[in-house]
């Protein structure tokens, strides 16, 4: 007779697949789904209207395929996002948290100072009106949530984010993914349609800047008031010459 097969030990057939985490906490799947809803482009918020730049790029610098629009934006994420609207939202997060409006001001006013354009100044604004505004809808019935969202005269969308994400009570490094990922979600969009590229290329783009997000979150983290930096002398010129670009899907 011939010998029947032993199949293999369970634990061989399953070794290729990690073993299943711990289920989080019911507070934990909550922050969670919060700031999946602040990085949601449905977020009404008015962020798919602009292009930051990218339009502008496309236009004068030759940005025509999908490998280029990647680059770009993989480099924008690294010199500029980590460096500086992340760094601050984690930095804005804490001031929030610890209760601290002068800091929170003091940030907003460094935002407003680094926008070097109009254009760039009108998005932050709009946005970061706009997000305290949704605040106070979602919050009506709480006044310590209202009286915050009225700390700054002029709130920029960085630290309104932050007020945002600090309400959620989740990790900084969550909080800094959800603002990364809700940027690169938004600026895919905006490639798909200024190219114009077609979905599955958008969606190879958007890959490659979830790789690198961890990355950039890690070095926003490592960043204070000393070394936060807003210098990127090119998406200023290109804002500039945006707002007076003939043809133009985004606003300026």
């Amino acid at each position: 007779m011939r010998a029947e097969a032993t199949p293999p030990p369970a634990s061989a057939s399953a070794s290729a697949l990690p073993a299943p985490s711990p289920a989080p906490a019911a507070a934990d799947r909550a922050a969670f789904l919060q700031l999946m809803w602040l990085a949601s482009p449905a977020l009404p918020i008015g962020g798919f209207s602009y292009s930051e730049v990218l339009e502008s790029a496309i236009e004068r610098t030759g940005l025509h395929s999908m490998p280029d629009v990647s680059a770009w934006l993989q480099d924008q994420l690294q010199l500029a996002l980590a460096r500086a609207d992340m760094a601050l939202v984690a930095q804005a997060i804490a001031a929030w948290r610890l209760a601290d409006p002068d800091r929170v001001c003091a940030l907003n006013d460094w935002v407003l100072q680094t926008r070097e354009s109009s254009e760039l100044r009108l998005q932050t604004e709009q946005m970061g009106r706009s997000m305290m505004d949704w605040l106070r809808n979602q919050h009506e019935g709480n006044p310590d949530v209202l009286a915050l969202t009225r700390t700054c005269a002029s709130p920029t969308y960085p630290v309104a984010f932050a007020l945002a994400a600090s309400i959620t009570h989740a990790p900084v490094v969550d909080c800094l993914s959800s603002f990364a990922f809700g940027w690169a979600e938004n600026m895919v969009q905006a490639a798909v349609k200024a190219v114009p590229l077609g979905q599955s290329a958008g969606q190879r783009i958007l890959a490659d800047l979830v790789r690198r997000i961890p990355q950039a979150v890690t070095e926003a983290l490592a960043h204070d008031d000393d070394t936060r930096q807003a210098f990127a002398p090119m998406l200023a010129i290109l804002s500039a010459q945006h707002e007076t670009q003939y043809s133009r899907l985004f606003r300026s």
